[in-house]
C-alpha cells in the first residue's frame, strides 16, 4: 500500500512539525518513532515522550483506506532532507518495513507495531476554550521564556505560569533572581485559571507557533494543558506545585524612575560586560541628575566605565546588577525606550514599556 505520496516539501514541513519532541535515545524504542495512521485519504500523524503528545493530520496522497505503523521520526527526517524539495516522495508499507522511494533512491526503514505506541491519555475534563492570535501567544512567550529556571530544584520554576481570568491572559517566568510578566487580552471572560507549563512544551510552542494571524485555542485540566491550532493537537503534562506570589515581589511605587533609549542602554551594557569577571558577571550602575554611568571590573584589574546621557532628576542610587539579567530583558524587548524604577541599592529594580504597561520585568540587585 501506498502511504502517501506528496513532494519532499510537504511531507517533510508536516513530520518536522510533530518531531520536535522526540528523543532519538528513549528507554522505550517505540517513542523514537512517529505514528502514522491512514484513515481513507488523510494521514495522521502522532509523537509522544509520555508528557507531551503532538498530533497533525493532513492529505499527503497515496492510496485511499486504513492502515497504522510506527516508523523512526529521525531517520525519516534525515533522509527526506537530502532529497530536492520538489521531488516526489512515496512511502509505501511492505510486511513490517516501510519504503521510502524518491527519484532513484530507495530506504527500507524497520517499523514497531502500532498498538505499542503509548498515547497520553487525556484529563476526563477540560476547563472552557479559549483563543487567542498566534502571534499573541508567541510574542507573550518570547517576552517572559528567558528568565524561566533551568534544573531548579524548585521544579515549578522550569516553567512558564499561565494565568487565565476574566478577560486577561498573563504569563510569568523567574528563576529566583529576576522574573518576567507580560499579559493580553481575551475576546470571552474566563474563569480563573492558574497552570504551569514545562519548559520543554514552552519550547517546542514557540518553535510551532507562526506570526500567522491564526488563532490558538487552549484549554486547561488540573494536569493537563491542551492547544489547537494549525490543525494541530498539542497535549502536554503540567508541573505540579505552586508558584510564587508573583504580584509581590513586582515593585510598587518606586520613587526614582527614568526613561531612555533602550538600545544605547543593551550597547552600554554589551560593552561593559565584556570585562566583568567570569563567574559573578556584575555590573555597577550610577544614577546621578543627567547622567547614567555603567562601570565594571574584573580579577585581572581591567576596568570599563561608560556613561548616557540622562533626564533624571531623582535620587543618586549604585547599584549592582548581574549584567546578563538586564541584557536578556533589554534583547527581549521591541519598543524605542525603556523606562527603570528604583528605590535604593538594595531594593529589586522595576523594568517596563512606557508605551504599554502589560510588560513588566524584576530583577534583583547584587552585591559587588
Amino acid at each position: 500500500m501506498i502511504v502517501l505520496k506528496a513532494t519532499q516539501d510537504k511531507v517533510l514541513s508536516v513530520l518536522q512539525s510533530v518531531a520536535g519532541i522526540v528523543e532519538r535515545r528513549h528507554t522505550l524504542p517505540v517513542l523514537a518513532n512517529v505514528l502514522i495512521r491512514k484513515t481513507g485519504s488523510s494521514v495522521q500523524l502522532t509523537t509522544s515522550d509520555l508528557e507531551i503528545q503532538i498530533r497533525t493530520t493532513a492529505e499527503l496522497g497515496g492510496d485511499a483506506g486504513n492502515f497504522t505503523t510506527t516508523v523512526g521520526a529521525r531517520k525519516l527526517i534525515d533522509i527526506l532532507r537530502t532529497m530536492p524539495a520538489d521531488q516526489t516522495v512515496s512511502l509505501e508499507s511492505n510486511q513490517s518495513k516501510l519504503t521510502l522511494k524518491g527519484g532513484k533512491s530507495r530506504f527500507t526503514l524497520q517499523t514497531l507495531p502500532a498498538e505499542d505506541f503509548p498515547l497520553v491519555q487525556e484529563a476526563p475534563s477540560f476547563g472552557p476554550v479559549f483563543s487567542v492570535p498566534q502571534k499573541t501567544l508567541k510574542d507573550l512567550l518570547n517576552q517572559v521564556s528567558f528568565a524561566m529556571a533551568v534544573h531548579d530544584i524548585r521544579y515549578y520554576l522550569n516553567g512558564i505560569l499561565f494565568v487565565a481570568e476574566g478577560k486577561q491572559l498573563s504569563l510569568v517566568a523567574t528563576d529566583g533572581h529576576r522574573l518576567a510578566y507580560a499579559s493580553a487580552t481575551l475576546d470571552v471572560e474566563v474563569p480563573r485559571q492558574e497552570v504551569i507549563l514545562p519548559r520543554k512544551t514552552v519550547l517546542e510552542l514557540q518553535r510551532l507557533l507562526s506570526d500567522a494571524e491564526g488563532a490558538i485555542e487552549m484549554q486547561f485540566a488540573s494536569n493537563q494543558a491542551k492547544f489547537s491550532f494549525d490543525g494541530m493537537e498539542f497535549v502536554t503534562k503540567l508541573v505540579e506545585g505552586k508558584f510564587p506570589d508573583y504580584n509581590r515581589v513586582i515593585p510598587k511605587n518606586h520613587r526614582n524612575h527614568v526613561t531612555l533609549g533602550r538600545e544605547p542602554l543593551l550597547r552600554s551594557l554589551q560593552r561593559t560586560a565584556i570585562l566583568t569577571s567570569e563567574k559573578f558577571k556584575g555590573v555597577r550602575l550610577n544614577v546621578e541628575p543627567g547622567v547614567l554611568r555603567v562601570a565594571s571590573n574584573n580579577a585581572e584589574q581591567e576596568e570599563a566605565v561608560d556613561e548616557l546621557d540622562i533626564d533624571y532628576g531623582g535620587d543618586s542610587i549604585e547599584i549592582g546588577f548581574n549584567v546578563t539579567y538586564l541584557i536578556d530583558a533589554l534583547s527581549n524587548m521591541s519598543q524605542d525606550m525603556v523606562k527603570i524604577e528604583l528605590q535604593d541599592a538594595n531594593s529589586s529594580a522595576l523594568v517596563t514599556n512606557p508605551e504599554n504597561n502589560a510588560f513588566k520585568y524584576v530583577v534583583m540587585p547584587m552585591r559587588i
